[in-house]
């Protein structure tokens, strides 16, 4: 086979057989096949897409490019949950503590910043000390001992995922929904979890722009993980303005520990409880979301899951004061303050524009080899409906001394809309989905 006819092939609109697709993932994993061509090959997908016979000849492929984890010596049904993409989206970091202290074992191989997007493992690595590179085996020994762990993508689990991923983000090609789902699904499938929830997001600063798109996105992975055997369900989810008000890896984490605390931003709460009571059906341990909600709130409100967070972090070799105290976050050496230029209401805050004025800070990639800033980024001050005087501050950006901090807190203030009226409340969950 020659990749070249194959990319030729797809980007003329032509299909390619299961056996071409193993070929060509193996090939790119193992270095036959040049970063070139593998981008030319994700264009093509881009644009032309793939069939449900190649999407699962592909997703398949990923998923045997190496190992995947049996976690049967683990007792429970192993839970996990998977955000595509948004900006100020760090419900993963106080979730999984809040499982673990509701009993549902939770396996989370979790992402780095993707695009516009943040990624959990880099907003995790912004703690002193903690280690997301866990080997298979103390990634069983912390679920069996602790009943959660979240972890990066290892070498040996799909590790054609694992460079597609990278490759991805640095090409334009990461809106691509057979892209996207074969490369969700390929993850949690070698993860060894037993169901899995989707919180797919709609709107700017979601990669699905509209509910139909979200919605088609949110069946294929479904449709993928229910062929293999797996508990489904899916959130879809609004992300036309930031997640929270942090935006910015140890603003995150900041941010994630006080919702623990019970003082979290609203829409963050609200996320983290719908996300956690679905995950608590799936697991066999709440009859119905209610009943989830319920004990999920009595886990913030007891502090079982804050806690939790402690063990959490210091079972994965990071500092457990950063729970007492969030100050031995990195920080970053200057504060600005983001001026409204009028007076009015926000009618709008374009989240894409703020993850990447955030990028722009350091606090994201345009490079897969580029470095991250953890303590730069932004705290929003102001949401969609606040109002607003002029020259009031809208947030507050976190800078490291980059030459682009000036042009990054610009863009800032401009993706906020000042309209003269209020504008209407929208639901944060779309819609549900299960199979």
């Amino acid at each position: 086979m020659r990749a070249y006819e194959l990319i030729l092939r797809k980007r003329d609109g032509g299909r390619l057989s299961a056996d071409e697709i193993a070929w060509l993932i193996a090939s790119y994993t193992n270095g036959e096949i040049p970063d070139y061509q593998a981008s030319a090959l994700l264009m093509a997908i881009f644009f032309r897409g793939l069939d449900d016979g190649e999407l699962a000849a592909w997703t398949t492929a990923m998923l045997e490019s190496g190992e995947s984890l049996d976690l049967g010596d683990v007792p429970g049904i192993k839970v996990d949950k998977h955000s595509t993409g948004g900006v100020g989206d760090k419900a993963s970091i106080p979730l999984v503590p809040l499982m673990i202290a509701c009993g549902v074992p939770v396996p989370m191989i979790a992402g780095r910043g993707l695009g516009h997007t943040g990624g959990t493992v880099d907003k995790l690595e912004a703690i002193p000390g903690f280690r997301t590179d866990l080997d298979a085996a103390a990634f069983r020994r912390q679920l069996r001992e602790l009943g959660g762990a979240i972890i990066g993508q290892t070498e040996r689990l799909a590790p054609a995922d694992r460079k597609l991923y990278a490759l991805r983000d640095a090409t334009a090609t990461v809106e691509s929904i057979p892209l996207i789902a074969s490369s969700i699904m390929s993850k949690k499938l070698a993860e060894g979890c037993d169901a899995l929830l989707l919180d797919v997001k709609v709107g700017t600063g979601a990669f699905m722009k509209d509910v139909a798109s979200a919605r088609l996105l949110a069946g294929t992975m479904i449709e993928i993980g229910a062929r293999m055997g797996r508990k489904m369900g899916a959130l879809l989810t609004r992300m036309d303005e930031p997640l929270g008000d942090a935006v910015g890896n140890a603003l995150e984490v900041k941010e994630s520990i006080d919702l623990l605390r019970g003082e979290g931003p609203a829409d963050l709460l609200e996320l983290t409880v719908e996300l956690a009571a679905e995950m608590l059906v799936l697991g066999g341990v709440a009859p119905d979301v209610g009943q989830g909600r319920a004990r999920v709130r009595d886990a913030i409100a007891s502090g079982r899951g804050v806690e939790a967070l402690a063990r959490l972090v210091d079972a994965q070799g990071g500092d457990p004061r950063v729970v007492d105290d969030p100050a031995i976050l990195p920080a970053a050496p200057r504060i600005v303050p983001i001026r409204a230029g009028r007076a009015g209401f926000v009618g709008g805050i374009r989240a894409d524009e703020v993850g990447l004025a955030a990028v722009a800070l350091g606090a994201g990639r345009s490079r897969k080899e580029d470095t991250i800033d953890p303590a730069v980024g932004f705290v929003l001050e102001k949401k969609v409906g606040d109002r607003v005087d002029a020259g009031e501050s809208l947030g507050l950006a976190h800078v490291g001394g980059r030459p682009g901090d000036a042009a990054a807190v610009e863009r800032v203030a401009a993706a906020f809309t000042i309209a003269d009226e209020a504008p209407p409340r929208h639901p944060l969950i779309l819609e549900r989905m299960t199979r």
